[in-house]
């Protein structure tokens, strides 16, 4: 995917916001300082173009990111969709309770998913958050790829292990693609395109 250039369209918090044309969209899921605006960052080439935070737990919305990017010598635009991250402990209840309908009302309510791209830490095991919320995405029958993120934080020779390792974890019966993915080690990006661009079709 060559990417031409991309802008924030609208941070949403009803299903009357969200953008009414037909664009592919990429749903971005994963908990709290996960890596999601970097991953969007990284992925189109930008710095800054999603906000990131040191802070968890400070996006409270849904941000739409309109991509114009080239297919096959065709232009093709989408758009990448930043979810709230889930699991920050120190949200009040009130406040995971808002983040998680945001969530769901998001992926009830969008037709316009093509692909969620569903992000974990490569260096911990699944969450009971990430738990809940791959089954979620499973039993909505939404097409989704997990990410293994921050891929830099340990060895090289260790990363196709770990993301093994992680997708007996989360999905014994391998049928989702895992793929490692790092900010930092830009060489991850461009088998996350081949995989994404699948999903055009």
């Amino acid at each position: 995917m060559k990417i031409k250039n991309s802008e924030f369209i609208i941070s949403a918090v009803r299903p009357s916001q969200y953008p009414s044309d037909d664009l592919y969209q990429i749903v971005l899921v994963g908990k709290s300082n996960v890596g999601k605006s970097s991953f969007i960052n990284t992925m189109i080439n930008r710095k800054n173009l999603a906000r990131t935070s040191s802070q968890p737990g400070k996006t409270r919305l849904i941000n739409f990111y309109k991509i114009n990017g080239e297919l096959d010598n065709q232009d093709f635009p989408f758009y990448f969709v930043d979810l709230p991250g889930y699991g920050y402990s120190k949200m009040s209840k009130a406040q995971q309770a808002e983040v998680g309908k945001f969530i769901e009302e998001y992926l009830k309510k969008s037709k316009k998913i093509s692909l969620v791209i569903f992000l974990i830490d490569i260096r911990h095991n699944p969450t009971v958050n990430d738990k809940i919320m791959y089954d979620y995405i499973i039993n909505q029958n939404l097409p989704c790829i997990v990410i293994a993120n921050k891929a830099d934080k340990i060895a090289v020779t260790k990363v196709d292990t770990q993301v093994q390792n992680l997708q007996s974890l989360l999905n014994p019966l391998n049928d989702l693609s895992f793929l490692p993915f790092s900010s930092e080690r830009k060489i991850y990006k461009e088998e996350v395109w081949k995989e994404v661009e699948n999903f055009f079709i």
